[in-house]
């Protein structure tokens, strides 16, 4: 602010009480990230908007340079001057204020998926959820939305004063220089899969001239103009189709092993926020965050055996990308499965693992007019009739039903009384019982309305057991019915029921011999073949570690020759799949686990003192016992009318039909629950157009949190 010691002149619009007077102007001082330089812009007044700011401050820079990627950051207040008509008052800028003026693309590492760590230009001033966008448009990842950012969990680190159970109490030896990494995305067909080898890692960066740096938060790089990969992006895209065979040491550097529910519900206190910039969220240049897909709802993803080839190749990237986030849930535990399970996932891995080293036959489909022709008759039917139709049921007239004696068992504490008999009926989301066949007629013993319930399986082939367990709720409160069918046919037709039931749809539905043919090949995958003692070994089958294909806990289960005949005693039957049909048919096993699909977060209903496991999916959201896991209660999101946040209290509150729901979240902010909840909802929103365009205005409506959601 300029001082004058005298009478006041023209121009000066202040007088100080020393009698000195002031003109109004103050000086700013700008450091360019990019030049680690500071300069000194003289003149300011508070009405000079963020634009002419900008202009000013490449003029005081003095150097030619392309300075269209830059913009204006507010450290202290952790955000963007991004509006460049708005003036330094609108955002309350004074004297002193320290701003800096750097790139908004920086380069970010990212851990995909498949456990690849690849350095990608990043726009640090855009919402996460736009920078997810560019992210998967550059590596041909469709369906962006459905994918987004987290920062890895810290091992050792306690969530609501408890620890996580996985830290080790030593420090790892620092690694070397990260940038001097070699790009190796080789396969070597002499190991399959090694999970301790060093494998293939980052493409080597070369710093670009003029790249500046000054330290970050944490000792973190702060900003730089940025590199590039020394790499092209076609070699990275192959790599991402087939993945290679051993992630790099660095790429389980942070993970950990969930040991607990706790620890699950740990694991997501790192989604960042997607209607904030990465900036904003104190990530800084060079960072590492891991790319995920977050909801587990995956748009038109082919089946397996489809012969729309076209289809299948313009999704192989993304088809990859989910068969390896599912192979590493499965191995590094975070989602349940039986023995039987675990070997049929190691077999068909093998199937993958096999299939990459060799190329791939593409078997011609129908022609692409044909193949439109077809969808549009098939399209224009649905929507005169209001669902795809199925060419096995012909009389829409008649009302299917399943009809047949099952053993049942109503589980309570401290009980020891066993399954009992029954006659069962399922018709139209109702399951009836009763004492014979003979009493069907008349008054049912009990009738239990399926609609929304929970059905989870119970299997084990080997000991012949076929169990469904239903959780229902009804105004008399939670319903818990265990079933065990005889065999593995009954067991598809009634877990194909009550699969449609949880969604609402009966057997009338078009898609319940699909459900049935997809249980039925999903158990014929786990079936152990007859000459299990001398199982058939392809001849091109390279060295088989067990290690690479289960998990630690059936490591220490069974014996590593054990688990080995088992694998390839699995494999002997997938060995005519394609890599594309053993990837497919991975995800579609992954996808009927009981766990699949399961968010976890550990939460505090409102005026309670007891911790509760909160467990979100796609459609609704579950109560849990936080130790065992065990079914508590269910809320459909269909039954909601509105979500969400008290930042006072840092609560997330929810609206059902017939209550409403409060509570705190501990192991993560109540923000990233709510953003949860509305995402699932956003992406159940997509149409059948392939040519749709989503709208991100109603993405952030839903998951911005200033506002309450409501479902209308």
């Amino acid at each position: 602010m300029d001082f004058k010691n005298m009478t006041n002149p023209e121009g000066y619009k202040f007088t100080l009480p020393d009698g000195r007077y002031a003109d109004g102007t103050w000086d700013l001082i700008i450091y360019i990230t990019n030049l680690e330089t500071e300069v000194t812009i003289t003149g300011i007044e508070g009405n000079l908007s963020i634009g002419d700011l900008m202009l000013k401050t490449v003029q005081a820079a003095g150097v030619q340079i392309d300075w269209s990627d830059h913009m204006v950051w507010w450290e202290e207040k952790k955000i963007w001057l991004h509006k460049t008509r708005l003036t330094l008052n609108n955002y309350r800028v004074q004297a002193g204020t320290k701003l800096h003026f750097t790139p908004c693309h920086k380069t970010l590492r990212l851990q995909l998926p498949d456990m690849q760590l690849v350095d990608r230009r990043v726009d640090f001033s855009k919402n996460v959820v736009f920078a997810v966008q560019e992210v998967c448009n550059e590596l041909g990842i469709n369906h962006a939305e459905e994918l987004s950012m987290l920062r890895k969990p810290e091992k050792g680190s306690k969530q609501n004063g408890k620890s996580t159970g996985t830290g080790t109490g030593r420090k790892k030896k620092q690694r070397g220089d990260r940038d001097s990494m070699a790009s190796s995305n080789s396969n070597e067909a002499a190991s399959i899969g090694s999970l301790d080898g060093i494998g293939p890692a980052t493409p080597t960066r070369k710093p670009s001239p003029g790249n500046y740096r000054t330290p970050g938060q944490n000792g973190n790089p702060g900003y730089s103009s940025g590199s590039n990969y020394s790499g092209s992006i076609e070699n990275l895209n192959t790599s991402l189709v087939n993945s290679p065979q051993r992630p790099s040491r660095e790429a389980f550097d942070g993970l950990i092993r969930p040991t607990s529910y706790r620890d699950k519900a740990s694991m997501n206190a790192g989604w960042l926020d997607s209607n904030k910039s990465l900036m904003e969220q104190d990530v800084r240049e060079n960072d590492t965050l891991m790319l995920r897909f977050k909801y587990y709802v995956f748009y038109n993803l082919p089946q397996p055996g489809s012969s729309d080839i076209k289809h299948v190749r313009a999704d192989s990237v993304r088809i990859n990308q989910i068969y390896e986030q599912a192979k590493w849930s499965i191995l590094r535990e975070e989602v349940e499965c039986t023995h039987e399970e675990m070997m049929m996932f190691a077999a068909l891995q093998l199937q993958v693992s096999m299939q990459s080293q060799k190329p791939q036959q593409e078997v011609d489909g129908p022609s692409d007019g044909q193949d439109d022709i077809d969808k549009a008759l098939t399209n224009l039917q649905v929507s005169l009739e209001g669902q795809t139709v199925s060419p096995g049921h012909t009389d829409i007239t008649s009302v299917p039903e399943l009809s047949g004696v099952l053993r049942y068992l109503k589980p309570k504490k401290f009980t020891l009384k066993g399954y009992k008999k029954a006659w069962f009926v399922f018709r139209d989301l109702h399951l009836s019982s009763y004492k014979n066949e003979e009493e069907s007629n008349g008054q049912a013993i009990q009738r239990i309305n399926l609609k929304g319930c929970e059905a989870s399986p119970d299997v084990s082939i080997a000991a012949e057991k076929f169990c469904i367990k239903l959780l229902s709720v009804s105004p008399e409160g939670t319903q818990e019915l265990i079933l065990r069918c005889d065999s593995e046919d009954q067991y598809a037709k009634w877990m194909a029921a009550c699969r449609l039931a949880s969604k609402g749809k009966s057997m009338a539905d078009s898609t319940y011999s699909l459900e049935v043919e997809e249980i039925k090949a999903f158990l014929s995958m786990q079936q152990s073949k007859k000459d299990s003692n001398n199982p058939i070994i392809p001849t091109d089958m390279p060295e088989l570690k067990p290690e690479n294909f289960v998990s630690p806990r059936a490591l220490k289960k069974y014996k590593a020759k054990e688990i080995a005949r088992s694998i390839l005693d699995a494999h002997s039957g997938l060995q005519t799949l394609s890599l594309i049909d053993a990837k497919l048919n991975y995800i579609k096993a992954w996808q009927a686990l009981p766990e699949y699909g399961i968010t976890f977060f550990v939460v505090r209903t409102h005026g309670t003192r007891k911790d509760e496991l909160l467990g979100l999916a796609y459609n609704r959201m579950i109560k849990m016992d936080i130790n065992t896991g065990d079914l508590q209660k269910t809320w459909r999101y269909s039954t909601m009318t509105h979500w969400n946040v008290n930042w006072e209290t840092r609560e997330l509150i929810i609206g059902m039909e017939d209550e409403q729901i409060q509570m705190a979240c501990l192991t993560c902010d109540c923000k990233i629950v709510h953003e949860y909840i509305g995402g699932s909802i956003f992406l159940a929103l997509r149409k059948q157009d392939k040519n749709q365009v989503l709208d991100m205005d109603m993405f952030m409506k839903l998951t911005g949190g200033s506002e309450s959601g409501v479902l209308e």
